[in-house]
């Protein structure tokens, strides 16, 4: 079984009396445990085939299927519950909550949805020690460095135990050193849980910790 499966995607945008086309009939399919680097320039439609993967779009046309399950007619109100239980995100800004501390940002999505308790602190802080933020714990995001900050947002991602994580850009703020530890723990954290993931990047430095690269020029993929 595919992680994920786009078949014949398209998205359009309406604009006066023409379309924009965000996707133009992708085709992707991510195995279980396969970490895909998609690659290609500013408004290539890099985020849209991201935000359809997820379930945070709906695609115009074609079919979108996560972990076996063809999410496509979802209503809104069952893919909300879908992303929650089945994906990971990684977002380009992080969208940490600043007033929170590493710790809170792991465990408030969580609580919120009612799975509050013992068990959801220890995962909290199971996956801080292994991303080497346990003495960092207590300490809000705004206080946190660069790749520290980008380190709790892979925690929150893998919080619920995802069959499929998603990242966006999760190195465009940070010096190469930075960025390559950032893979370096990404690559790590997917092959240590089995897990499969889809890479957003414009660097072609960062393709190297994938499995695979897909190249994307305006709406169209091409392995």
């Amino acid at each position: 079984m595919s992680a994920l499966a786009l078949r014949d995607v398209r998205k359009v945008y309406p604009s006066g009396d023409t379309e924009i086309v965000a996707l133009d009939h992708a085709e992707l399919t991510v195995d279980d445990t396969e970490l895909v680097a998609l690659i290609g320039p500013s408004g290539s439609g890099k985020s849209t085939l991201l935000s359809i993967a997820g379930g945070l779009l709906t695609p115009s046309e074609g079919s979108v299927t996560v972990a076996g399950e063809d999410i496509t007619a979802y209503s809104p109100k069952r893919l909300a519950s879908f992303r929650r239980d089945h994906v990971g995100f990684v977002f380009q800004s992080l969208n940490l909550v600043p007033f929170l501390t590493a710790f809170e940002n792991l465990t408030v999505v969580p609580e919120l949805t009612g799975r509050r308790g013992a068990a959801t602190r220890k995962r909290a802080d199971d996956l801080l020690e292994e991303l080497g933020l346990a003495a960092r714990r207590n300490v809000r995001s705004t206080d946190l460095s660069g790749g520290e900050r980008q380190r709790v947002a892979i925690g929150r991602a893998l919080m619920n135990e995802p069959c499929l994580v998603l990242f966006d850009e999760p190195t465009s703020a940070l010096d190469t050193e930075r960025g390559e530890q950032v893979m370096g723990l990404i690559r790590r954290e997917m092959t240590e849980r089995g897990l499969a993931g889809v890479v957003v990047t414009h660097d072609r430095r960062m393709t190297g910790f994938c499995d695979r690269t897909v190249e994307i020029t305006d709406g169209h993929l091409a392995a």
